[in-house]
């Protein structure tokens, strides 16, 4: 079975969502605020997908930070300002158990059927 992250009053996630049941495409769902979002999770998550195409630098919470925060982002500190706040996170991601996906793209989820 797939599990979809996420938020789950994201928009994208929705749509995300709303695609996978009516392609009856069996998924758990991992709200990242109420399921919860630890250093071993987001670990494993960032070791398929990269913190560069995770953290959401167009998010309105990517632009509340402040510089300091952002200034010379690492590993490290990319993580850490994830795991503070989990909207930074750019969402869904699909872990199908083979393969990742981030973000919600049509074509890539067509493929999965």
């Amino acid at each position: 079975m797939y599990t979809l992250y996420g938020i789950k009053n994201c928009d994208t996630v929705k749509k995300a969502r709303k695609w996978l049941d009516g392609n009856s495409i069996a998924y758990q769902f991992h709200d990242f605020r109420s399921d919860g979002l630890d250093t071993k999770l987001l670990t494993r998550l960032e070791a398929s997908l990269g913190w560069e195409n995770m953290l959401n630098r167009r998010s309105t919470s990517w632009r509340q930070l402040d510089d300091r925060q952002k200034d010379d982002l690492s590993l490290d500190k990319a993580i850490a300002l994830m795991l503070e706040t989990p909207t930074l996170i750019k969402r869904p991601v699909l872990d199908t158990g083979e393969l990742m996906l981030i973000g919600f793209n049509l074509d890539d989820y067509q493929k999965l059927q």
